[in-house]
């Protein structure tokens, strides 16, 4: 880690602040040097635009002051203005603070912060500046438009909001490419503005509003049809007003080439709102392998977790295991390893009572959750991911090698007896203990359940026939354009049993390849879209009763 200014003379007395960019809205953007300058904030100031992007990696505690938001048109062409950034920023660090500045972008193209960056320095505040990606290049970089051929064409940047007659003027002159940063509700006045200054009606352009996030979208048109181009699509202006966009124009500036560059909009589940039935710790690397495919998911709860109501047999055997009794301990779930942890907590312990105890795990997901609790596994399958195939390599119980002949195996209150008579027939015995029970989780929002019921969602993933009955019972059927993908043939049982078509069925029962098979039906619907010259829409913008085909990946 690299030396902080923590050690510096008078930086109690003083504070610090770090301006930091936290690029144009893709959390994945954030430099490994923002993700450590914003572990250590006790003061956190961001534009409203990116404040989620920073806030997520910021220790808990910390401090965000709200911004005052003043829409001041005749400085800024509209475009909200942070009016006491300035004076929270100065008044944290006076007080001895870290503070964390996080702007849109890059900081060095941030007028704002060039100002308090120099009533920093008038005040001897010591701060630094830690540069994000600049979103007039990374914008166009995500929607598939480079801003220079090999031929090294000229690139020029002109903000709207405050280029003079002069500035449109030189721009209008060149022939470069030229990239704009306006708003949705102001692009064609700027467009109006280059072909005053000399550009050809003619020259291409691309708009891309909310870049680099899963809201991304592009229009291709020319400078003089760019107005009629927005008008024909339906372009509503944003409930919030003033949506900032990239426009990029220039004969050179790829915008013929989209349809071959365009990899981030041509994601196989580009904009799918996917709804994950797990709890967002369970969901977590689901939810990261959505993203990697262009999908929003929403993670929403359909069991919660609760305590056995006698704990007295987890007690003992917790107690057994640390009296030696157990040759092995199984665990079949993330839950069943929260519950042990929790209960060796409760009695002073850590994972070194694990010694001389053979540890085996279902899966990745709960081999992971015991690494992060100190414990390596002993066994994890090698095959399918489950009590039948943890089975599959469980070894028989063997007096000569195996001291003892006893597994404790924690889980919940409704698990199947699968894993229990297994390994009762490889000659072990087993103390089936109740860790956790899990119940019906408490319903989600009022607008998540009108979602859910209207077809706001674009996907539903199923991972067990418990998630099908406790989202139904929670917050009611998915409507039916919305793709309905389940991990197994039992899960679209009860699926089908609840009047849900099956689009999707996993080829293994693993959440990340059912993840892998809702992308693959994705691609095929985009590809069949684009074979058929139609536009590429998401599930939930077909028409309500349109009819679906089951389609088995």
């Amino acid at each position: 880690m690299s030396p902080t200014t923590s050690n510096l003379p008078g930086l109690d007395a003083h504070g610090h602040v770090t301006f930091l960019g936290a690029g144009p809205g893709d959390p994945g953007l954030l430099t490994l040097r923002a993700v450590e300058a914003l572990a250590g904030a006790d003061v956190l100031i961001a534009e409203p635009a990116v404040l989620d992007v920073v806030r997520g990696h910021a220790r808990a505690g910390v401090s965000t002051p709200e911004l005052t938001v003043i829409d001041d048109a005749s400085t800024s062409a509209g475009i909200p203005v942070l009016r006491d950034a300035a004076n929270l920023v100065m008044e944290a660090a006076r007080g001895g603070k870290r503070v964390v500045r996080a702007v849109t972008g890059d900081p060095g193209l941030d007028t704002d912060a060039g100002r308090e960056m120099l009533a920093c320095a008038s005040e001897g505040i010591p701060f630094e500046v830690v540069p994000g990606v600049a979103t007039a290049v990374g914008v166009p970089a995500y929607a598939g438009v480079p801003l220079r051929d090999e031929q090294g064409t000229d690139v020029r940047f002109v903000d709207a909001r405050t280029a003079s007659d002069r500035c449109w003027t030189e721009v209008g002159a060149s022939d470069g490419t030229v990239v704009v940063s306006t708003t949705l509700e102001t692009v064609a006045a700027a467009a109006g503005e280059l072909v005053a200054a000399g550009r050809k009606p003619d020259t291409p352009l691309t708009v891309t509003v909310a870049g680099t996030t899963t809201r991304q979208r592009t229009w291709t048109a020319t400078l003089g049809t760019i107005a009629q181009t927005l008008k024909q699509a339906k372009v509503l202006p944003s409930p919030e007003g003033h949506q900032p966009v990239i426009a990029v124009v220039g004969e050179r500036s790829a915008a013929a080439q989209r349809d071959q560059l365009a990899w981030f909009e041509s994601k196989p589940l580009f904009g799918w709102k996917v709804l994950v039935p797990r709890t967002k710790e369970q969901a977590a690397s689901l939810s990261d392998q959505l993203r990697s495919y262009g999908a929003v998911p929403y993670e929403v709860p359909t069991i919660a977790v609760e305590p056995p109501r006698t704990p007295q047999q987890m007690e003992r055997a917790v107690k057994g295991l640390v009296t030696g009794r157990y040759e092995w301990i199984a665990f079949t779930s993330v839950n069943a390893v929260k519950a042990v942890r929790e209960k060796f907590e409760e009695y002073g312990l850590d994972a070194r009572a694990f010694a001389g105890i053979k540890v085996a795990a279902v899966g990745e997901q709960t081999a992971a959750a015991l690494v992060d609790f100190g414990v390596k596994p002993d066994l994890v399958p090698s095959g399918e991911q489950s009590a039948a195939g943890l089975l599959e390599d469980w070894p028989p119980y063997d007096p000569v090698f195996d001291p003892i002949d006893r597994v404790f195996l924690p889980r919940a209150d409704i698990a199947t007896e699968t894993l229990v008579a297994g390994l009762i027939e490889l000659g072990w015995e087993v103390d089936d203990v109740t860790a956790y029970r899990t119940v019906r989780a408490s319903p989600p929002p009022a607008e998540t359940r009108e979602a859910i019921k209207g077809g706001g969602f674009d996907a539903v993933l199923f991972t067990s026939s418990s998630t099908v009955r406790n989202l139904v019972g929670i917050a009611g059927k998915p409507h039916n354009v919305t793709v309905i993908a389940c991990i197994g043939p039992a899960t679209a049982k009860t699926a089908e049993e609840h009047g849900l078509r099956v689009d999707v069925l996993s080829p293994e029962p693993s959440v990340h390849k059912l993840a892998e098979a809702l992308a693959q039906f994705g691609a095929a619907r985009r590809a069949a879209a684009l074979e058929a010259g139609e536009h590429v829409t998401r599930p939930s913008e077909r028409r309500p009763g349109g009819r679906r085909r089951r389609t088995t990946t």
